[in-house]
């Protein structure tokens, strides 16, 4: 199957809008602790949602997997183990900062690791991208978007320096700008690790290829592996608080226990206030009987969201050529246009300037640039 650089980018977008959008339904989630909600969710997205698509789509895929090679077959679950890490961090960014900034904050960071260090560690970066014009454009193409990250981030701050704590909590309950960019510089690098991933299971590509399956789901199976990494990371630290709040019966239609603090600091690895007394734990839970059809079918929407990120991020890097490593960028840059997109609706940027809103949309204008520009690149490559 020829390389199609066109609609490599199309299914980058597809994954981003996914991505953008899986912590929306959780939104709707009703007088659930934060660890039921994102473990239910997890669960979908970690663990069935691979399986199932892979087992669809991959020819005898327990049987590429048993050929593989133990290293193959280790690295990819312990780098998707580092990615949890970010995972677990990534939705307490959200909280902090709000959808638009929060996403351009952590994913800016995934760009810059998530692109440069697989062709580093390789020992191919200058062959891939400073001995060739194609190679260069990318590199612009990366300068561009970093740029576009830069000028978000920025809005983001002005936005912070001028909106007063009521109108700050009135869009985002728990807006903290510098916890929250604290967090997103932890979840940046750790969420990076998910590229990481996907290139130690290389190999695993040709072997499902030989087994007769399709280029473009010929990565699922190394989704399963990294998956699988990241909810041994989240179910360990979910189960965690879940003993030490009380709260597994809230998956039984049991009320909460009571209301807690904001404790999502919890999440955070390596946050003072993680062990303290009334800051383990999740959002504030109201009181009464969970909705329980309604939450169960919203984690289900919100985990699978979340895995078809992947899911076309996999089919677009297959269609990218020797230059697939760029996939990264085009992903976190589209994940970050639609993430502003929904801030915008959640109204995250009411009571802002308009200079300011003017910056954020120049950012995002930057980064549908770059997302050119990389395509381009790409393009000649191809």
């Amino acid at each position: 199957m020829t390389a199609n650089p066109l609609l490599g980018v199309v299914f980058h977008w597809l994954g981003g809008l996914a991505s953008a959008s899986f912590y929306v339904p959780y939104r709707g989630v009703k007088r659930w602790s934060w660890e039921i909600y994102w473990l239910t969710g997890g669960i979908f997205s970690w663990l069935l949602a691979p399986w199932f698509f892979a087992s669809i789509q991959t020819n005898d895929l327990l049987g590429v997997l048993s050929r593989a090679p133990t290293p193959t077959l280790i690295w990819p679950v312990i780098f998707g183990m580092l990615w949890g890490f970010g995972g677990l961090t990534y939705g307490l960014t959200m909280r902090y900062l709000g959808l638009s900034l929060g996403m351009a904050v952590v994913l800016g960071l995934c760009t810059v690791f998530g692109t440069l260090i697989p062709p580093i560690f390789q020992g191919d970066f200058a062959a891939k991208l400073l001995d060739s014009p194609s190679g260069n454009i990318i590199l612009l193409g990366l300068a561009v978007t970093l740029a576009g990250i830069i000028v978000v981030a920025m809005a983001g701050a002005r936005k912070d320096a001028a909106l007063s704590a009521e109108q700050k909590a009135a869009a985002i309950s728990e807006f903290n700008f510098r916890k929250g960019v604290a967090v997103a510089v932890f979840s940046g690098i750790m969420s990076s690790c998910f590229a990481f991933g996907l290139a130690a299971g290389e190999p695993i590509k040709a072997i499902s290829a030989a087994a007769g399956t399709g280029p473009l789901w010929s990565g699922l199976p190394i989704l399963c592996l990294v998956m699988f990494g990241g909810l041994i990371t989240n179910a360990v630290w979910c189960t965690w608080l879940i003993a030490r709040n009380g709260s597994a019966g809230e998956w039984f239609g049991r009320a909460a226990a009571g209301a807690t603090a904001p404790a999502s600091e919890s999440t955070g690895a390596g946050a003072a206030a993680a062990f303290e007394p009334g800051h383990i734990g999740s959002e504030p839970v109201r009181a009464g009987r969970p909705p329980m059809l309604a939450n169960y079918l919203l984690c289900a929407i919100a985990g699978t969201l979340w895995y078809f990120q992947f899911f076309f991020y996999t089919m677009g890097e297959s269609q990218m050529g020797r230059f697939g490593f760029s996939s990264w960028t085009l992903h976190m840059a589209s994940i970050i246009i639609f993430g502003t997109l929904w801030g915008f609706a959640f109204l995250e940027w009411k009571g802002a300037a308009t200079r300011v809103r003017a910056m954020v949309w120049a950012g995002v204008g930057l980064l549908v640039f770059a997302t050119v520009i990389i395509g381009y690149g790409n393009m000649l490559a191809a």
